[in-house]
């Protein structure tokens, strides 16, 4: 009976001291606040583990096809490059803010298989910066995003910037024609909104 009194005392002491951390404000929650190794090796094999226990029955389409990898470039800019930045070009303001980073694409796209990056983008990764784009996207629309990633180990600034020239027109989700405005309700948006042009969205 004593190890089990022992095992109950220890749990006793540690849920205690959970609840005081959590109410007494301990915990510093702070973005700027760096996890320790241990905290990041758990976290991150977590994820992993997770992310390839969910992904395994998950089927992959033909990524190939340079149509649908430019459609995704475009897809891709409006999406990922805030976070994940563009090839060649440096972090972003708001890249820099998150805590856990967000990943190196390009090195991702090699140490993830495709299953497992569609999975990513579809259901995103709780606790970190990275949304679920399942809910507004179809499962097409992802694996054009996927398709593109999987190109960015091989993508420079100038090579980026050729194959966005001729990802123009391409028809990625995100490059798809304005809806008609409705009128009247068009109309009371111009007069509250002065200059503010309402003629572009974003996602």
């Amino acid at each position: 009976m004593k190890p089990l009194a022992l095992m109950l005392g220890v749990l006793i002491l540690v849920s205690v001291g959970g609840l005081l951390i959590v109410f007494t404000g301990l915990y510093d929650v702070a973005a700027t606040r760096t996890h320790g190794d241990v905290a990041n090796w758990i976290f991150s094999t977590t994820m992993r583990r997770s992310v390839a226990r969910r992904a395994a029955d998950v089927e992959v389409p033909d990524l190939d096809d340079r149509e649908l990898q430019l459609a995704g470039l475009n897809d891709y800019r409006e999406m990922c490059a805030n976070c994940h930045t563009l090839p060649g070009q440096p972090a972003s303001a708001v890249a820099r803010g998150l805590n856990p980073p967000p990943p190196d694409l390009a090195v991702s796209a090699q140490n993830l298989s495709s299953a497992e990056l569609f999975w990513i983008t579809k259901h995103g990764i709780r606790m970190t910066g990275m949304p679920a784009w399942g809910p507004t996207h179809t499962d097409g629309d992802l694996w054009r995003v996927v398709a593109f990633v999987e190109t960015l180990p091989d993508l420079d600034a100038p090579a980026y910037e050729a194959l966005s020239a001729r990802a123009e027109g391409m028809g990625g989700h995100h490059d798809e024609p304005d809806q008609p405005e409705d009128t009247e309700v068009g109309d009371i948006e111009r007069e509250g909104a002065g200059e503010h042009d309402h003629s572009s969205h974003t996602h």
